[in-house]
């Protein structure tokens, strides 16, 4: 099977968060034609473990013990990710300042009514869709894009990684 580890809080300027360092961790707990897509904590690999949880349990475990960082990490297969792009959850809509296209990817599926329950402020942004793996925005960066992180954080919880728009197309392209 084909996946990608999209990891949370990567900051590339820290030594251990290097894509040569993620890859090597991956690879020694038995992943193959190991990759990454930009210095963000995307790592495309083959592993034939079936079970995500089991996978993201492993690599979660890994990170602090091998390069001294925690990390969220959710994993997806190629099969989803690629289902995620073609669905084209955007349509029409343009990725452009004021108006950028996120990917937030959840670990777990959200409970139903939340969003109802909890909406966005409504001058950060628009969602597009929620899916039991994602919630698709459009963010606007000139309104405050660490307020619409912290809607998304408080409303979904800390397991939650997201990518833009383009970074997803990237991913599916590699994997």
């Amino acid at each position: 099977m084909r996946y990608v580890a999209l990891l949370r809080g990567i900051g590339p300027m820290n030594p251990n968060m290097r894509n040569e360092k993620l890859r090597g961790v991956v690879e020694a707990l038995g992943g193959t034609d190991v990759t990454t897509v930009i210095s963000s904590g995307n790592v495309v690999f083959d592993s034939p473990q079936r079970s995500v949880p089991r996978l993201e349990a492993r690599l979660e475990a890994a990170w602090p013990e091998r390069l001294g960082f925690r990390s969220t990490t959710i994993v997806r297969s190629a099969r989803q990710v690629r289902d995620l792009v073609a669905g084209d959850p955007f349509g029409e809509r343009a990725d452009e300042p004021g108006a950028r296209l996120n990917v937030t990817f959840l670990k777990r599926p959200p409970a139903a009514g939340l969003l109802e329950a909890s909406p966005p402020p409504p001058d950060l942004g628009e969602v597009v869709a929620v899916t039991d793996g994602a919630v698709l925005t459009v963010m606007d960066e000139t309104a405050g894009t660490p307020d619409l992180m912290r809607w998304l954080e408080r409303t979904f919880g800390r397991e939650i990684s997201t990518r833009t728009w383009k970074t997803v197309h990237r991913i599916a392209a590699r994997l």
